[in-house]
């Protein structure tokens, strides 16, 4: 597997992660998530669950009758201080996708139901998260939500990888507009120096941009 060129990523120094919490309350005390940012989330999240209801009840009829097993897919993955949180989406695999191990999803993944494809491409299988939104696991902008087999491994490549987990993960953010779909280890880590940039703090400009420009994204059927 190749290992991805240290040029290629910003600066970083290693910082073992049992030191994270002490370095992060001395390096990023005045850059903490700011009120404003939760209450945009619980205020969008809402609307979102309230204009959505409707379209999710006819997403869970469409997926029943597609494909034996359950509407929702739900998953531990890690969350802020990589804190186990349990992201829930629509089901957009047949119930055996990973009968052979943990893989990353790929783009045509054959492992996808014809539903599951029509879902993903417009993004609807991630409408479900609106919930993590409201419990407080997620917020709308921040680093994607990933599972520790693959973070593990992703730290073997770049040993600065867990500094991306001093930030709430989100639902959407830079890495999702601007990075490849991310199927190899080399493209996961394309998106590191996306996510590492939440460590300098999030204007209220970039966090509605984020969202206008992923609304494009999907509206343009592209991005992850």
């Amino acid at each position: 597997m190749k290992v991805y060129e240290k040029e290629m990523l910003p600066e970083i120094t290693p910082i073992p992660f049992e030191k994270l919490e002490e370095w992060y309350a001395k390096e990023l005390e005045v850059k903490r998530q700011p009120f404003w940012i939760r209450f945009f989330d619980i205020l969008l999240a809402t609307i979102g669950v309230l204009f959505t209801f409707v379209p999710m009840l006819i997403i869970a009829l469409a997926i029943k009758f597609d494909s034996r097993g359950q509407v929702f897919f739900i998953q531990k993955r890690l969350g802020h201080y990589k804190s186990p949180i349990w992201l829930i989406k629509f089901r957009t695999m047949s119930v055996d996708a990973e009968k052979s191990g943990p893989i990353w999803a790929q783009e045509n993944d054959p492992r996808v139901t014809f539903v599951g494809r029509i879902l993903r491409k417009i993004r609807f299988d991630e409408i479900p998260q609106l919930f993590n939104v409201l419990k407080g696991d997620l917020s709308f902008v921040g680093p994607r939500p990933i599972r520790k087999y693959f973070a593990d491994l992703l730290k073997q490549y770049n040993p600065s990888y867990d500094r991306r987990f001093l930030v709430k993960p989100g639902l959407t953010g830079w890495a999702q507009i601007y990075a490849p779909y991310g199927t190899t280890v080399e493209e996961q880590l394309k998106k590191l120096p996306y996510d590492l940039r939440y460590l300098n703090g999030l204007s209220i400009k970039d966090y509605l941009l984020i969202i206008l420009l992923t609304i494009k994204t999907v509206l343009m059927g592209n991005g992850v």
